[in-house]
């Protein structure tokens, strides 16, 4: 993997082919009144890679996350979801082909037990009339496979029925995490996972991560945490300005390049 612009060192090249990219976006435009977030943002997602994103305050990646997971419309651009053009209307339009986001708030109902959490939105309902008339839950069913989920992540918890309340920092943004991976069928996007987390429960949701993409899930990683970052990712996203300055290689570069880059210290 190289760090690849073109020769004025503003506009970014993909890395890889762009037949490799499951999610794609061409020159998204996003304005909100005055203030420009999106200035002809690019952006390529390769199958099966961490691909962290990181730039400045104002550099336009909550923007670019929020098009990506139809959160907003951009006003301009086109996104791609495995080489077709998509259209989300809505974060749960997203959903329902395949891009799951796992916010910095893990948007997670406390007083719920786990496996409600994990099938919030998606419940299943008991055979019969029980679930079609009386609209009754089936709850070891969603359960059983709760606890598979986890186990599939290697997420250590003991119990399904517990509320997600008293659960840690950690294990809560599994749980999240967790839901994301098991209903997302192209991508994972996370937003801050680490973030006001220690250091135990930090490594432990990086393996997670790292767990999730050996399932053959894509990940977008929008961090601060630059030592995370350079620990899980594959590829670096270097958001300035509203538009994607560079894709490095963290083997190839250090810490110090990557905030030379994304301040417009050095160039790309």
């Amino acid at each position: 993997m190289t760090n690849d612009t073109d020769t004025n060192g503003t506009e970014p090249v993909p890395a890889k082919d762009e037949t490799d990219a499951v999610l794609k976006a061409r020159g998204l435009v996003q304005r909100y009144g005055p203030v420009t977030a999106l200035a002809g943002c690019d952006f390529d997602l390769m199958a099966g890679e961490v691909l962290a994103v990181i730039g400045d305050n104002g550099a336009g990646k909550s923007s670019l996350i929020k098009a990506l997971s139809g959160a907003v419309r951009p006003d301009e651009g086109t996104i791609f979801l495995d080489g077709r053009e998509a259209h989300f209307k809505s974060p749960l339009d997203a959903r329902r082909q395949g891009v799951e986001t796992v916010y910095q708030n893990l948007a997670v109902a406390p007083a719920l037990d786990i496996s409600s959490n994990l099938y919030l939105g998606r419940e299943k309902r008991r055979k019969g009339v029980l679930g079609s008339l009386f609209r009754m839950l089936d709850k070891p069913a969603m359960r059983a496979e709760s606890a598979r989920y986890m186990n599939e992540l290697n997420i250590g918890l003991q119990s399904m029925a517990g509320a997600v309340e008293n659960l840690s920092g950690g294990q809560r943004q599994g749980v999240a995490v967790a839901r994301a991976a098991a209903w997302a069928s192209h991508v994972v996007i996370m937003d801050e996972p680490t973030a006001a987390l220690g250091v135990k429960e930090s490594k432990q949701v990086l393996d997670l991560i790292g767990r999730v993409r050996e399932r053959g899930l894509a990940v977008v990683l929008i961090s601060h945490d630059m030592p995370s970052v350079f620990e899980i990712a594959d590829r670096i996203h270097i958001q300035r300005l509203g538009r994607r300055i560079a894709v490095i290689d963290p083997a190839g570069h250090t810490m110090s390049d990557a905030v030379a880059i994304m301040t417009g210290a050095a160039q790309p």
